[in-house]
């Protein structure tokens, strides 16, 4: 589905993008340190259900780049370029607010093309103590 007034951009290219950036930090960051960096999707081609698996691996990526920090004492390893210090609390603070503007994204645009999401997505979101237990 097409972003109204983007024509470019689909939710899967939002959704690759999510992915493909992880992807990039992983390299980047755990490559180096034994953290198994996800394949990179095409944006434009790919299938959701190879974009949901690709999400999964990447999701664990980033555990396991979190799991280095406090191996490392609260601190990842710098990358080449990075734009926030390596302390976990920076670390951790990027990329929520990079993931939460694109998941922000994602919502309104269903909103927009009027596609009620379902509570459990949306005040899913916010139920924090039990996205912690899964």
């Amino acid at each position: 589905m097409n972003v109204p007034g983007s024509p470019r951009r689909t939710v899967g290219t939002i959704a690759a993008h999510i992915h493909n950036s992880r992807c990039m930090w992983i390299k980047m960051i755990g490559a180096r340190h034994g953290v198994a960096v996800p394949e990179s999707v095409d944006a434009r081609s790919v299938k959701t259900p190879e974009l949901l698996r690709a999400l999964r691996h990447s999701s664990r990526g980033m555990i396991d780049l979190i799991k280095l920090g406090v191996a490392r004492g609260g601190s990842i390893p710098p990358a080449a370029w990075q734009n926030f210090p390596t302390d976990l609390v920076h670390f951790l603070n990027y990329f929520v607010a990079h993931e939460a503007h694109h998941r922000g994204q994602l919502c309104m645009l269903a909103r927009q093309l009027g596609h009620r999401l379902p509570a459990e997505v949306t005040a899913g979101l916010w139920q924090w103590k039990k996205r912690s237990r899964e």
